[in-house]
């Protein structure tokens, strides 16, 4: 048991009050009276409600358990099933059209369409290379990945793929600042005169897209771009290497790449107890601050990496200017479900961790607020809430604020709200969910990982689902993806929020990442997930490609596309045979992704890492996949569709698998052939479990094993310290 202090009638993690009270509080004008008596009348008042509005999503999951058990083999309509729902109160009436009315938005949320990054706040270093990746080398990310359809070769640089990148490049400039007359390719010098900028005495077609030099006075160097709102740099060094290899001394292309980034205390975090808690917060302190450093170590070399200055540069009218050098930063606070120990309230009981993360990220954005050069320039606080079930969750989530806002002495809407979309009755009650905190909303979002567990622990006693793979092709998910961006527009959130898609989640694949995530744009969103900064600079093109304000209005003037119908409509079997081959794909697929990932968070605390899938691709894995592959498999497993014993036999199997394909790391422990491991055991509750969690969540059942990992590990230690 962690050592605690008293503080306004909570116990409190000593490291979390010592890092409150010294680090965070000064500088806010809050007193620690005031933000512990703050923090027990948040607790006392709200946590009751909490917790009533989690009982009701039990009492709700009941309701729809009995109905489909009662209706099994009953042929019956969707305006029947329709009206269940909403006499359990899972479906609400729509009410009215509106349009929001958050005020003090950045432009980064309201006005440009670009990529977005999720980073473990947790991993300073992580952090940092997210924030910096505001600007991102197209030469590098182009030379470095199979972007161009093949990698590198090994060894030094290769100048015939150097060429190549160079003329990727020239069409990508041709595509987004065509020349008034031939192409970039042709280009030898580059200048600018008092009519603007020239390439060989020939001006761009569009005139206006020259923003001006990077630098001042006699330091003027890359010539700065604008097209859709995103700025582009064309470096000219002829002194460097690449530069004087080319025509017109052209030595790289900067593209503004991750233009918001969500810095995460939720899914890709494992933050179990108060250390983890203070682990994240100071880091999130340290963003908000500008003065997170963390020491790298690559090969001999030694340097501190630290968050970018902004880029100073002289307009093309000779005024001095400067462009943001960092991603605005968005913070994701936890959901309603999880408790934390880091604070027990008067009765000694864990409070709701979501309570916490609102008032600690809150006040610590406060360093931020008052800054000419930070991170949100308006006077706001961008917080991304997850997992809230329908309107009630979210109007709670609003009320939070407002007692966060007045606990900490900031104008009401100060924090502005980005709602997942990414359980069922979420979607479902789209319009209502944003109604409930209009005043707020900034992002909306659609998560098909998340979305997909919620829809099978929904629907558990409907029948077996069809494989993962199979359900990207029902008619429910391109409803959820369609409605999610029409309802978002007719909601009013044009120019004033995000409206996201989700991650790409092969960081070694960006040829396939090209080809494919042009379709998120196309789709009408104005932000994507990405899975690497470089994976941000790439997919940067695409909103060079397509201006995103101009499809949105196609969109909203062709009227809605997904229905109710469609996206109530469960993705079971329906009759569908599968064979003895295709079940035994789907088990084996699904624990070793569940191993793959459980192992890392379990024993290491890693709650987001590149995983190797079954065939050895690199995916990027957090509690969202980690929940469909288990409530996947316990709903065969509930139906009768697989075994206990084949399931065990498979998970037995894919431990070794993923024993050796973490056998370079030293701190790996592994599974096999015991299977008595803590993190095996997690994996186990995960699956033969999987029906009683909470909503379908991964969280409980991680949680309790990582805690019981870290006590051995103290233990442990405890015992070398008396043993020396």
């Amino acid at each position: 048991m962690s050592e605690r202090v008293s503080r306004e009638g909570l116990s409190v993690a000593h490291q979390l009050a010592a890092f409150i009270e010294i680090d965070a509080l000064p500088g806010t004008g809050i007193t620690p009276t005031q933000f512990w008596a703050g923090l027990a009348a948040l607790v006392a008042e709200l946590g009751p409600k909490n917790r009533d509005l989690l009982q009701t999503r039990e009492d709700i999951q009941t309701q729809l358990d009995n109905w489909y058990i009662s209706h099994r083999g009953v042929d019956y309509s969707f305006e029947t099933y329709q009206d269940f729902l909403k006499e359990t109160g899972y479906l609400v009436d729509e009410g009215p059209d509106f349009k929001i009315e958050t005020q003090g938005i950045d432009p980064e949320i309201a006005q440009i369409a670009g990529p977005q990054l999720v980073v473990p706040v947790m991993n300073a270093r992580f952090a940092l290379n997210a924030a910096n990746a505001r600007w991102g080398s197209l030469y590098d990310a182009l030379y470095g990945t199979d972007a161009m359809g093949d990698l590198p070769p090994a060894g030094a640089y290769d100048q015939a793929r150097g060429d190549r990148v160079v003329a990727w490049g020239r069409a990508f400039l041709d595509d987004s600042l065509p020349l008034a007359k031939g192409s970039w390719s042709d280009v030898s010098c580059m200048s600018q005169t008092k009519d603007g900028f020239c390439a060989d005495d020939i001006g761009l077609t569009h005139p206006e897209q020259f923003i001006g030099r990077v630098g001042d006075g006699d330091s003027l160097g890359g010539y700065i771009f604008k097209n859709n709102d995103l700025h582009i740099i064309v470096d000219v060094d002829s002194a460097s290497v690449i530069g004087a290899a080319d025509r017109a001394g052209i030595s790289d292309i900067r593209m503004e790449s991750a233009i918001s980034t969500i810095m995460d205390c939720e899914d890709s975090v494992a933050a179990v107890d108060g250390a983890d808690k203070t682990l994240a917060y100071r880091n999130w302190l340290g963003l908000m601050k500008r003065d997170l450093s963390e020491a790298i170590v690559k090969g001999s070399e030694t340097f501190t990496r630290r968050l970018n200055a902004d880029i100073t540069y002289t307009t093309a009218q000779g005024l001095p200017a400067h462009l943001k050098g960092r991603s605005l930063m968005l913070v994701r606070n936890v959901g309603h479900l999880m408790t934390t120990p880091a604070v027990l309230d008067q009765d000694g009981a864990e409070i709701g961790e979501g309570l916490l993360d609102a008032l600690c990220t809150t006040m610590i954005a406060m360093h931020d607020l008052n800054s000419d050069q930070g991170n949100a320039m308006h006077g706001s606080v961008y917080v991304v809430k997850p997992k809230m079930h329908g309107p009630a969750e979210v109007a709670f989530a609003d009320e939070i604020f407002s007692r966060v806002e007045d606990i900490l002495g900031l104008p009401h809407h100060t924090v502005k709200l980005g709602i997942m979309d990414e359980e069922r009755r979420t979607s479902a009650n789209l319009k209502e969910c944003i109604r409930a905190a209009k005043n707020r909303v900034a992002f909306i979002n659609t998560g098909f990982l998340d979305r997909t567990g919620d829809e099978i622990h929904a629907s558990m006693e409907m029948g077996a689902f069809l494989p993962k793979g199979d359900m990207k092709t029902t008619p429910w998910i391109k409803s959820y993806e369609d409605r999610n961006v029409d309802i978002g527009l007719k909601c009013g959130l044009q120019g004033k929020a995000q409206i996201g898609k989700g991650m790409w989640a092969m960081p070694d694949r960006m040829g396939d990442m090209l080809a494919a995530k042009m379709g998120h744009p196309e789709a009408g969103a104005n932000c994507a997930w990405v899975p690497s900064p470089t994976a941000a600079t790439l997919h940067a093109t695409h909103y060079h490609k397509l201006n995103v304000k101009q499809r949105q209005n196609e969109l909203a003037a062709a009227g809605p596309r997904g229905t109710l119908k469609d996206l109530l409509t469960v993705p079971v079997l329906r009759g569908r045979n599968l064979s003895d081959q295709e079940i035994q794909t789907e088990i084996e697929n699904n624990a070793q992704g569940i191993l793959g990932y459980v192992v890392r968070w379990v024993d290491q605390g890693v709650g987001c890492s590149k995983v190797p899938d079954i065939n050895d691709v690199g995916l990027m894995e957090d509690r969202a996949t980690c929940r469909i592959s288990s409530q996947a498999l316990a709903n065969w497993l509930h139906h009768g569709v697989v075994s206990h014993a084949q399931v065990m036999a498979a998970l037995h199997k894919m431990a070794a698998v993923v024993d050796r394909q973490n056998a370079g790391d030293a701190a790996y422990r592994p599974m096999a052939p015991e299977f008595t491991g803590l993190a095996f055991q997690a994996a186990c509750d995960l699956v033969f479990k999987g029906r009683i969690q909470p909503s379908g969540y991964t969280e409980p059942v991680l949680h309790a094993r990582r805690l019981e990992v870290k006590a051995a590990q103290a233990a442990a230690a405890v015992d070398a310290a008396s043993a020396a």
